[in-house]
């Protein structure tokens, strides 16, 4: 896990005096690890077992919390489930429109879009997200694309 980060998503929550329970803190570190941008069902089915009275819903609240506090990100897929992911460093989403499966990319020419949008509207821009749907290289064999 990355430590750094956990230990300053926890200082962040602690500053706002947000209570970090066992399960918060289950929650962050799994997201924390996850590449897989995973639902709220998906992070139930994973931390269940250590926490069985942990529910659904409280993955969902502390996800929103965590969503509302900007450290994770929300996301749609064509599975039309919400993904959440946690943004260690800068990047953005490729997702197939036939598995729904969400990739990960970094592209360096697109850093200066809010320089420019700020400059072009006279914004003060707070951020942005972009997505790129397709279909993946897996979906391509199987749809015999390639």
């Amino acid at each position: 896990m990355n430590q750094a980060v956990y230990n300053k998503t926890i200082n962040l929550l602690k500053a706002k005096q947000i209570r970090v329970t066992p399960q918060r803190e289950a929650i962050i570190s799994y997201m924390i690890d996850s590449t897989a941008h995973p639902t709220a069902e998906m992070i139930y089915a994973k931390l269940s077992p250590q926490f069985p009275h942990m529910s659904v819903a409280t993955v969902y609240n502390n996800l929103r919390l965590l969503v509302d506090l900007n450290l994770v990100e929300e996301m749609s897929s064509n599975d039309a489930a919400t993904h959440f992911d946690f943004p260690i460093e800068p990047h953005y989403h490729a997702i197939c429109t036939n598995c729904g499966r969400i990739f990960d990319f970094s592209y360096p020419g697109v850093t200066d879009v809010e320089a420019v949008a700020a400059k072009k509207t006279g914004f003060k821009v707070s951020g942005h997200h972009l997505e790129v749907y397709g279909i993946c290289p897996d979906c391509q064999v199987k749809l015999g694309m390639k």
